[in-house]
């Protein structure tokens, strides 16, 4: 049987928030940066989205539907694209219409509520899975979370909203001794089988590809898809942000070309064929089930949740956030529950993030603000203001 390749994207970009000094509180409710919002979307539609689309869609056809890939677009880029580069939009459809490109779900605000609160997970999920059904005309039947964060407990309440299948972490220090090459089952819930991301080929190409320090320097499609028929296993997931490409890795390395090369020299090999998410879960059955007491994710050395609520600044302004849902609900204003939403955007508490060393690199590359405080601050200003709106519209209603 020959070996699986299930290429999968994630497409987000957040919605920034302009400068929001002490002194707008209470004065001026609006929070976005308009346009620093509109100036890197169209940047990394240039960049990234548009070329890798043609690039990708150019592949499918020449070879002949046997390359197959998958996205998650949340909710939050869908609404840049529809207001800057509508030009995207129709390019992910052409994908699409060649039959070989599944969209999975996500939150739809790429939001962290799957880590503190079920109603509001659901909430997104639903509101997602609209966008999607509007933009597209599909129904996503595979789910992937925010940053890939899992639990036991998260998988089993996306099991009750019927989603079978779950990408996540091969994180080391869940698998074990095991390969994340094969599919498992949630250990709460047997029936919902689990995609896990091979960490190390994928960050070959999202973070080693362009770094000439690195001992496999340079990566050619040959020498990866030999990587990829040695390995173990049924399947090889590669997981990695869309925005690799020309983006976070310029188009001057050869990442477009390396791109260019992989499906033809995967289905060169007659041991490996691409699947999309929802193929491999047909196709496969589970070997085990994996246990997952605490959330992981694929950001860090860690794997865990503490890029984002590891300190406690995020702390502090995630839990601000989260106790204002029962009052939200009461109100049931959709102005209000756009700007909550906004405000879940796990960007802004990884803005926030205090880590060092090899990880504080990373966060730094993606951070708009000087400091962690910088962000946090600014972010607690606009929260004060949202705080301010919902309480006057809580006290209207009662």
């Amino acid at each position: 049987m020959k070996k699986n390749v299930c290429l999968y994207f994630q497409v987000h970009q957040p919605t920034r928030l302009r400068l929001y000094r002490f002194f707008d509180i209470g004065k001026d409710s609006h929070y976005y940066d308009d346009f620093a919002n509109r100036t890197i979307l169209r940047r990394v539609a240039t960049k990234c989205y548009l070329p890798m689309n043609e690039l990708l869609l150019a592949q499918i056809k020449a070879c002949k539907g046997k390359f197959k890939v998958s996205f998650s677009i949340t909710g939050t880029v869908l609404e840049q694209f529809d207001r800057y580069a509508p030009e995207v939009i129709d390019s992910f459809k052409a994908l699409l219409d060649t039959g070989c490109v599944e969209l999975l779900c996500e939150t739809y605000n790429h939001s962290l509520a799957a880590l503190k609160n079920g109603i509001e997970l659901s909430n997104q999920v639903e509101k997602q899975k609209l966008a999607l059904k509007n933009y597209f005309g599909v129904e996503p039947q595979v789910f992937r979370n925010t940053e890939l964060i899992y639990s036991d407990d998260i998988g089993a309440d996306l099991y009750g909203m019927g989603f079978k299948t779950v990408l996540t972490e091969g994180a080391k220090h869940i698998m074990g001794w095991r390969s994340p090459n094969f599919v498992y089952s949630n250990d709460k819930e047997p029936r919902q089988k689990l995609l896990l991301r091979n960490y190390t080929f994928s960050d070959d190409i999202a973070f080693r590809f362009s770094n000439k320090g690195w001992e496999e320097w340079p990566l050619t499609a040959d020498k990866f898809v030999k990587w990829l028929v040695e390995a173990d296993g049924e399947v090889i997931n590669l997981f990695m942000d869309y925005e690799t490409f020309g983006e976070h890795q310029d188009a001057e390395c050869g990442i477009f070309d390396f791109m260019k090369a992989l499906p033809a020299a995967v289905l060169a090999t007659r041991e490996l064929s691409f699947v999309t998410p929802s193929e491999a879960a047909r196709k496969l059955k589970p070997v085990s089930t994996l246990e997952v007491p605490q959330p992981i994710s694929w950001a860090d050395e860690e794997r865990d949740v503490t890029a984002w609520l590891g300190n406690e600044l995020q702390q502090d302004s995630f839990n601000k956030l989260y106790d204002l849902v029962e009052k939200l609900s009461i109100i049931d204003d959709p102005v209000l529950w756009a700007d909550f939403g906004h405000l879940q955007e796990s960007d802004h508490f990884y803005y926030m993030c205090t880590k060092y060393f090899s990880d504080g690199d990373v966060h730094k590359y993606f951070n708009p603000y000087d400091t962690p405080y910088e962000a946090f601050i600014n972010y607690m200003n606009v929260l004060s203001d949202f705080i301010i709106r919902v309480n006057e519209a809580y006290a209207t209603k009662n």
